[in-house]
């Protein structure tokens, strides 16, 4: 039974991992996770985000957590030698991820075209802003710029406020995701079909998919949705709320739920109410249900109010900075930050990928490389 618990699935795939930035490393690291030999490609100069901060003795951060499990190797690809060198290395993976700027693979000699025609069972991922044809896919594309074109902006933040960005680099990470996904599912594909395949991954159309709620506002008839702050813009209430010292989070998503938090507010009535007699109609009448929660909010703190509708089955929750959320993430059977032994700066907190498997290795992960630290075990003289 112990060893059953030691199986890594992606042991034995090798990825070849042409990205930088976050995008793509953070869909080979979750690659590595699994047990995938990911051979990080970088320029002389090194991935950009070895020159991000925050620091510790010269180390990034971003850097460290997003390249996790990974060898490193240096190769300018403008230089005949160096791309030999590295197409030998194709030749023997399963997988080459690249998110350069569309077109850029081609003139470096790395487009899908010239590593098929070396490795013709070679799963080709190109992770770029938005997609590898079309009008706007030579534009630059940050996160920023997806967060704005996506629509996200446009429907986050307060009804009178400017758009505002997700809190994370939330393109870049869907698209990551996204790319990981596609890769298991060529992986299975070839399996049964014997060929590779070219996966084109778009920021935009990724963040895009993570928006079904707008979509489904709109797709009935419905005007294009706006900013609703931080309340569900189909459900009431379902929301943040004033307490006598904090915020409350309250969720209540069926009139079950709200006849059960309105007993908790020693106003049963509330539920027979015609304003509050369903989902559409609370949404309808959402600042008057919110002056009556807060009313009663206003007497109880973020913990008692917390206590009192948990016992009676209503989620709830307080707001927690991210302080609170990393000390956590470091307890408890869950462990979403691991120990790490970096071999220049000890022991360190990890992230690693969250899903748990009966019968997958977990081990600690291992320290991003240094530049070009791999070189000459991956390398032929």
């Amino acid at each position: 039974m112990e060893q059953q618990h030691q199986r890594q699935p992606l042991a034995g795939i090798k990825i070849v991992d042409l990205t930088r930035v976050l995008s793509g490393p953070f869909c080979t690291a979750l690659l590595s996770d699994l047990g995938a030999e990911v051979i990080k490609v970088e320029p002389p100069g090194g991935d950009e985000y070895r020159h991000v901060g925050p620091f510790e003795q010269g180390e990034s951060a971003l850097f460290t957590l997003m390249n996790r499990n990974k060898k490193g190797v240096v190769a300018d690809l403008k230089n005949p030698g160096h791309l030999a060198r590295l197409l030998e290395l194709v030749r023997e993976a399963d997988v080459l991820v690249e998110n350069f700027k569309p077109g850029v693979a081609e003139r470096l000699g790395v487009g899908f075209a010239a590593i098929k025609a070396i490795n013709p069972d070679i799963i080709y991922a190109s992770i770029s802003g938005f997609g590898q044809q079309g009008e706007s896919s030579g534009l630059p594309a940050y996160d920023l710029v997806v967060q704005a074109m996506s629509g996200i902006m446009a429907i986050t933040g307060e009804p009178d406020g400017e758009p505002t960005k997700v809190g994370e680099s939330i393109a870049d990470l869907a698209a990551g995701l996204y790319a990981s996904w596609a890769i298991l599912a060529a992986l299975f594909d070839r399996q049964r079909s014997g060929e590779g395949v070219h996966l084109d991954i778009a920021m935009l159309d990724c963040l895009f998919s993570l928006m079904p709620t707008p979509v489904a506002q709109w797709m009935f008839g419905g005007e294009a949705p706006g900013r609703v702050g931080n309340r569900h813009p189909l459900s009431t209430p379902f929301g943040s709320f004033n307490a006598a010292d904090g915020r409350v989070i309250i969720a209540v998503l069926n009139n079950r739920q709200f006849a059960a938090l309105c007993a908790v507010m020693g106003r049963p009535g509330l539920a027979q109410d015609a304003r509050f007699g369903s989902d559409e109609a609370r949404t309808r009448h959402e600042p008057a249900l919110r002056d009556l929660i807060e009313s009663w909010l206003s007497g109880h703190s973020v913990a008692s109010a917390i206590a009192s509708l948990a016992a009676a089955g209503i989620p709830a929750s307080p707001v927690l900075d991210m302080g609170e959320v990393l000390a956590r993430a470091r307890q408890g059977e869950r462990r979403l930050l691991r120990t790490q032994r970096h071999a220049r700066l000890g022991e360190i907190p990890m992230m690693t990928q969250p899903v748990r498997a009966s019968a997958w290795a977990s081990p600690a992960p291992a320290t991003a490389p240094a530049l070009g630290e791999h070189d000459a075990e991956l390398f032929r003289p």
